[in-house]
């Protein structure tokens, strides 16, 4: 290891000479019996560790760790993820200078190492008021393509991409929610290796490139969210794409029955995507089976098992996605065209500061305030050239929303109630102007707040949840 390249400072922030750097990580090697490489960037512990027979781990067992103190190293950072399971392989991406990027890739032997990680290490507090974020690492195989002309198909979208970038293995398209022979303007490329994808997104990203003369937009699609195989095996929720918006749930509960009367407990119907809950397990399986490619009311569905939340990180970002507690107790991370066009698995991004709940920041976002010097340059701009992610408030992203959809503001109408020890409790009911005479005419949680405020943003999340894309 070169000297010039690993100066830094220990713990106590006393500046640590090259020499002491590759003493520590030295130690470290000799303790563990690991190699220690550095290439391409990145310094590479393990992979595979001493004595490792056999292939890799598998998918899902690599976590993501962010907000890494920039002078910390392995001989710190191996022994706290250690306490969650035996490291594979451990990461740190490195700068010329010889300081870390600020983050890493840690790979556990096993998925439940790496989710133990997730548990007990994301907002650790590595050092006195230093934070780091930590969460599932996959490699992405799918690219968003957007600005696709509405009235190509599949089959033409997936030889046109053939045709411009190599390793194409699928294309997802789906159809408009108003006009089933068209598409929705955006679809998802499935790559044979995350290699393909990143070539294929270098090729297209400047933003010059075109597909039948349009100027496409290209980006990563978020990955879908992976639920245990433990508890897939407890849903009892099937997901219901691509009905007709006319559909209503008592014909989807009608048609889920047939095969089995009694069968079906309930129907929650979100524009052109439902919720079938059933009694029982098997049922829902069944039902799955039977129903998948099934026509109701001239559409052609699709039926898959719901993708449970996570209970414990419910009120949790994880980066740039969230669920609200008072959308249905089994959310569709797999729901690809009902959130945010570009993401693959999660609901739209929302704020959520509700009932005492406080959600951590995501770890590449920091909310803070810079000094504002006298002579400062200000430039006047609009909210609405701002991008989403700008936003902490609900309230302020359906505004925002709105506006994307060259709709009216939305409106906000107050009620209020009693509770039995006397609190005034109080719930907005929201009207989108634009939406107003279709199959759902206002927006109202199930859920009561003893302020305004919460009452307003709740409502606005609530809103944000049962709309569609952008």
């Amino acid at each position: 290891m070169n000297e010039e390249n690993i100066d830094g400072t220990n713990g106590c922030g006393k500046v640590r000479t090259g020499t002491q750097n590759e003493a520590a990580l030295l130690a470290l090697m000799e303790k563990t019996g690991y190699n220690m490489v550095q290439e391409n960037g990145q310094r590479k512990f393990g992979g595979p560790p001493p004595g490792w027979e056999g292939p890799p781990p598998p998918r899902g067992c690599e976590v993501f760790v962010g907000k890494i103190p920039r002078d910390m190293y392995e001989d710190e950072l191996v022994p706290v993820f250690e306490r969650a399971g035996k490291i594979y392989e451990f990461r740190l991406m490195m700068e010329f200078s010889g300081e870390n990027r600020g983050y890493a890739f840690v790979m556990y032997t096993t998925k439940e190492e790496a989710q133990l990680a997730i548990r007990i290490l994301n907002n650790y507090e590595i050092r006195p008021g230093k934070f780091i974020g930590v969460c599932v690492s996959l490699d992405n195989c799918r690219l968003f393509i957007g600005a696709i002309p509405k009235e190509k198909k599949k089959e033409e979208i997936l030889d046109e991409m053939k045709k411009v970038t190599e390793g194409v293995v699928d294309v997802i398209v789906y159809p408009s929610a108003t006009d089933k022979t068209k598409n929705r303007g955006f679809a998802f490329v499935e790559y044979e290796s995350h290699r393909a994808a990143a070539m294929a997104r270098r090729k297209l990203i400047p933003g010059t490139f075109q597909l039948w003369g349009h100027t496409i937009q290209v980006d990563w699609a978020d990955p879908e969210k992976e639920v245990d195989e433990e508890t897939m095996q407890r849903v009892k929720v099937l997901y219901v794409r691509n009905l007709m918006i006319s559909t209503t749930e008592e014909t989807i509960k009608a048609e889920f029955n047939k095969f089995k009367p009694g069968a079906v407990e309930r129907v929650k119907k979100l524009r052109d995507y439902a919720f079938v809950h059933f009694f029982n397990r098997e049922d829902a399986v069944a039902a799955m089976s039977v129903m998948n490619g099934k026509c109701i009311d001239g559409a052609s569905i699709e039926v898959t098992l719901a993708k449970p939340v996570n209970k414990e990180n419910t009120w949790r970002q994880h980066l740039n996605g969230q669920i609200s507690p008072n959308s249905e107790n089994l959310i569709v991370y797999a729901n690809k065209e009902e959130s945010h066009p570009k993401t693959l698995g999660k609901p739209p991004t929302l704020p959520s500061r509700l009932n005492g709940q406080h959600s951590p920041s995501p770890p590449e976002i920091e909310r803070c305030t810079y000094p504002f010097f006298p002579g400062t340059k200000l430039t006047p701009i609009s909210m609405y050239s701002l991008k989403s992610n700008h936003f902490n408030s609900a309230v302020m992203h359906l505004d925002y929303y709105c506006n994307k959809n060259n709709w009216a503001p939305p409106e906000y109408y107050l009620y209020s109630t009693t509770s039995q020890d006397g609190k005034v409790l109080l719930v907005y009911k929201i009207v989108i102007p634009a939406i107003a005479n279709g199959s759902q005419s206002y927006f109202m949680p199930d859920k009561l707040c003893t302020t305004l405020e919460d009452a307003k943003e709740l409502a606005a999340q609530f809103t944000l949840l049962h709309l569609g894309p952008f």
